[in-house]
């Protein structure tokens, strides 16, 4: 941390509209981005608007600091690690300012998500063509900054081809607006008497030497790469007609060096971006699946003379991760054996004939090539489901169990399409030196594939490797003269290799703008110029000693519950918006604060398991801090690509942190609300009075620190245990199908009995057995305040009790979500008899995932339930989406041929067991229900059916929305003839 008095900090805090952050959360939430690197800031600040970032530069001038621009943190070479002030505009800087239709134009702010602008742009009929792997979150000060240009670059270009003009604030404090100039109006910039001028005046006094302008020609990248970002583009300032008195060369435009200059030059404020049309409507994905990576090597430049959208590779290193991953499960259904890299090849046309034509056209010429041993064609979702399991590439990586991971240092390499099966047949070689099987994968049609080393960067000799393989990689780069950072950028990882990459004459130039831009260096520092030492600041310790954590919940599945934090790579998936689907993040889209990410959750408890001098190392108010907003929905065990389980690793923070501080009163009594629930159900008529008088709610919310505007959750005038005793008769069935295993949950047997009961009488009619015996409670809510101990208690009674029930014929089945998935998931941790755990795993269905399967296997059918018309609309469980999957209640609400369902694309609902009770978080839970789920109900007619199979999620949309929801079962039950 560079050297700053706290109180000046402070006094800049309160001259900021924005916000300042000193503390050592923030900063250590801060210190990393999707790369190797660690730099712990000394403030992190969220500027509102201009006179916020002026202020901020006027702090870094007077106080010798530095400032670190950073948008979603998803950077690959460390762009935003520092030592100085993180400035985040992620979260006010996110106004799209303009469009203008007739010249296709779009101005922004650079906190703007490229996919949000895309959605914007639709209605017009254009839209912004470079598209990264990371393009539902990443956003478009830092897509300029990085240069990014992503699948679509063999057809749009990249970042640098859309700019055109951006307005930003200098070094000095001054705002500065770069555009289009002709040669005399460049001119007359360098005539300037201020900071502009100065810069205008010594980028010519660089580049007009024709010898110097062929020295820049023969040095840099071959120009027909078009995705090259090693070092600042004067490469491409020299074709401009200050330079070059050729017809063709173009105007001067100063976009073109800020362009991938990584935010060392100057701060941007607004970007004005060229727009193209939207690609062709009809589309179709032809995947070659090849048995090497020669072939497929061999395949790219002939596929490439047809007319590609797309032409993007996975290898079999992505392709097995994926097996493993619940979301990407889905999107392989169109892999044939098990092939050694696939390429994915899109076409496009504007009539489904003249695309077939291109299909019939595409396949002729790999039927001649004959490398590929299989040729899928996908149309429509099948085609984002690809590219879906293509972008999860990154974050997969990061699901390597243990310490060796694929590493990002030479995985930004591109070299001409016409070298590229050369090149990659010496670096496979060179790979064998080192002992490597390198992973490949990206973008092969444009002469890029992202190719990393599998190392571990907690040794030493691995971290010698780091940089003997990339100086071997960029030697073999400069060969062909290709470009080292050909999308990803310099960062740290690369940037200490541009002087090889483009002579060091050139880099002189870079040095004399780096200067004149930024004299005092107060704009992220040491990257492409004056570089950090790529092998320093690593974000691991080398050859550290390996904290030994005890731990309740068994994380040995990720080699102890470090490593489980230690999988997030910090790709960031977790910031995506409502709009693009998924459940992951739902605090954060609710108050778009980093701090309320999956990855700071994983972030934090990585840093202080491993910086906590502290015998118990999660007793930390920080962490408290980070894992409040925390719903433990797990759509992140699903959702994010590396699996990292934040919600068991919340569950074990709480049991750490209360054994060191104590349990407070309100979370014992919601952790032992079935226990309550039990005693209030001896007299419900004088619970419900209470529970629903205002005088007495009052008072019982204030006592349990519950927010005064939740309705609190009546209890069933029996429970089911009671009612149980008066159906027994219908538990019995001489010629059942099968019998199955009721789970009496806690939630069903006291609050939602009615429920319980129609479930029984729906697979009883419906010839099934049910047999229900006396289980403990799921432990569940003890799960969700912390108390892991208690429910390890419930989970070892439950198994013990099942283990000789529970079969593939006699499966155990549940009715709430929440309660019967944790034997799926929490018991897998819990249980000492882990193998039967693992068997009832297993045969544990929630209730529609049982029916569904009976509806497959033709037991049961359509005509034994009513032909009446209904319309339903249907919320799924988090923990449904996470763990199982929502078209089992879509397929049973379904079965009456006159139900029209269909799925409410919502996340979380918001209210996660008891977090939306808490009076502190009340608000937030409504803000996530605001997201998608109240508005798509309201907008329901009254005779649409609301249903939902989760007690909270009925809750919350009650409160919220004033419907009453269904579960489907109940749904069905009544449809039953």
């Amino acid at each position: 941390m560079l050297n700053v008095d706290l109180e000046k900090l402070k006094r800049l805090n309160s001259e900021l509209e924005g916000e300042l952050h000193c503390d050592d959360l923030m900063r250590k939430l801060y210190a990393t981005d999707a790369s190797v690197y660690r730099k712990l800031p000394m403030a992190v600040a969220l500027p509102k608007h201009t006179e916020d970032l002026k202020r901020l530069i006027n702090f870094a001038k007077n106080n010798n600091t530095s400032l670190i621009p950073r948008t979603a943190g998803t950077s690959l070479a460390g762009q935003c690690v520092g030592e100085g002030i993180v400035v985040d505009v992620s979260k006010y800087f996110t106004r799209i300012l303009d469009i203008n239709e007739s010249e296709k134009t779009v101005t922004v702010q650079p906190g703007v998500v490229r996919d949000e602008l895309n959605n914007y742009l639709k209605p017009f009929g254009l839209f912004f063509g470079p598209n990264t792997s990371t393009s539902n979150r990443c956003m478009i000060g830092g897509m300029v900054g990085n240069n990014s240009s992503g699948t679509t670059s063999i057809q749009y270009g990249v970042t640098r081809d859309k700019v055109i003009r951006l307005k930003t604030i200098l070094s000095d404090g001054t705002e500065a607006e770069f555009s289009d100039l002709t040669s005399e109006e460049f001119h007359h910039k360098t005539k300037l008497n201020t900071l502009e001028g100065h810069i205008y005046k010594t980028i010519f006094e660089a580049l007009e030497s024709e010898t110097i302008q062929n020295q820049i020609i023969d040095n840099f990248p071959k120009p027909t790469i078009h995705r090259r970002n090693t070092g600042y583009a004067i490469d491409e300032l020299i074709k401009s007609n200050v330079f070059s008195s050729s017809t063709s060369s173009s105007s001067f435009n100063m976009c073109n060096l800020l362009a991938g200059s990584e935010g060392t030059l100057a701060f941007t404020t607004e970007i004005t971006l060229q727009l193209d049309d939207l690609p062709p409507s009809e589309s179709a994905m032809v995947a070659l699946h090849f048995n090497s990576i020669e072939a497929c090597m061999k395949s790219v430049a002939h596929v490439m003379k047809h007319n590609l959208h797309a032409c993007e590779m996975m290898d079999d290193s992505i392709l097995n991760l994926t097996k493993h991953n619940k979301t990407q499960q889905r999107n392989r259904t169109f892999i044939e054996g098990n092939p050694v890299a696939i390429l994915m090849c899109e076409l496009r046309a504007h009539t489904s004939e003249l695309l077939q034509l291109e299909i019939d056209a595409f396949l002729q010429i790999v039927s001649q090539l004959n490398l590929s041993y299989a040729q899928p064609v996908l149309k429509g979702v099948d085609i984002n489901k690809a590219f879906e399991l293509r972008k999860a590439g990154l974050g997969l990586l990061g699901n390597i169990v243990g310490d060796k991971k694929a590493v990002a240092c030479i995985e930004d390499t591109a070299v001409a399409l016409e070298d590229l099966e050369d090149y990659i047949s010496e670096f496979t070689a060179l790979m064998t030196t080192f002992n490597q099987n390198a992973v490949y994968y990206a973008h092969a049609g444009a002469g890029e594939l992202h190719l990393r080393p599998i190392l571990d960067l907690k040794q030493k000799e691995d971290v010698q490797l780091f940089r003997e393989i990339t100086t071997a990689v960029a030697k073999l780069v400069k060969k062909y003269n290709g470009s080292m950072s050909g999308e990803h950028g310099d960062g740290i990882v690369r940037a200490e290799f541009i002087p090889l990459m483009i002579g060091a004459p050139n880099y002189e130039i870079l040095k004399q703008i780096k200067s004149a831009f930024d004299p005092q260096n107060i704009f992220n520092p040491h990257k492409i110029v004056d570089a950090y030492s790529m092998d320093e600041n690593l974000r691991y310790e080398t050859n550290r000693k390996e904290p030994q954590i005890e731990t309740l919940l068994d994380f040995s599945s990720s080699e102890g519950i470090l490593r489980e934090a230690e999988k997030c790579n910090g790709s960031g998936d977790c910031r995506k918006l409502p709009e693009f689907g998924g459940t992951m993040c739902p605090s954060y889209r609710a108050t778009k604060d980093e701090k309320d990410t999956t990855r700071a959750r994983a972030n934090a408890l990585r840093e202080f398991l491993t910086h906590s001098e502290k015998a118990n190392k999660f007793n930390h108010e920080e962490l408290k801090q980070v894992f409040d907003l925390c719903l433990s929905c797990k759509a992140c065990s699903s959702e994010c690509p590396s699996s990292v389980n934040v919600a068991a690793l919340k569950a074990e923070f709480q049991y750490q942190y209360q054994q060191a501080n104590g349990v407070p009163f309100r979370t014992k009594l919601f952790a032992y609300n079935n226990k309550i629930n039990g005693y209030a159900s001896k007299v419900p008529k004088l619970t419900n009075f209470m529970f629903s008088n205002g005088f007495t709610s009052s008072i019982i919310k204030s006592v349990g620190g519950i927010a005064k505007q939740r309705s609190l959750p009546l209890i069933s005038n029996k429970s089911l245990d009671k009612e149980l005793q008066l159906i027994n008769n219908k538990l019995v069935n001489k010629n059942c199908i099968k019998e199955v295993f009721l789970f009496n949950d806690e939630f069903t047997n006291h609050l939602d009995t009615e429920i319980g009961v129609d479930a029984i009488e729906l697979l009883t009619r419906l010839n099934y057995k049910v047999s229900i015996i006396t289980n403990a409670e799921s432990g569940r809510a003890m799960l969700s305040k912390g108390l892991v101990a208690e429910a390890k208690k419930m989970a070892n009674k439950n198994v013990s009790k099942f283990k000789d029930l529970i079969t593939e014929n006699t499966p155990l089945i549940g009715i709430e979500p929440s309660a019967i998935l944790s034997f799926k998931d929490e018991y897998l941790r819990l249980a000492d008899d882990k193998e039967s755990a693992k068997s009832i795993a297993k045969n544990t269905l929630i209730i529609e995932e049982f029916i569904q399967q009976e509806i497959q296997l033709g037991n049961i059918k359509p005509e034994q339930f009513t032909k009446n018309i209904k319309t339903i609309k249907f919320h799924g469980h988090c923990h449904q989406k996470a763990l199982a999957n929502q078209k089992s209640s879509f397929d049973v609400l379904s079965l009456p041929v006159n139900y029209k369902v269909t799925i409410i694309p919502s996340g979380c609902c918001g209210m996660a067991g008891s977090f939306g009770y808490e009076k502190e978080h009340y608000k937030v839970s409504m803000q996530i229900g605001e997201q998608t789920l109240f508005p798509a109900i309201r907008k329901a007619s009254n005779d649409v059916m609301i249903s939902a199979n989760g007690t909270s999620c009925r809750h919350q949309i009650k409160d919220g929305t004033g419907r009453v929801a269904q579960h489907p079962i109940s749904i069905l039950k009544d449809a039953l003839l």
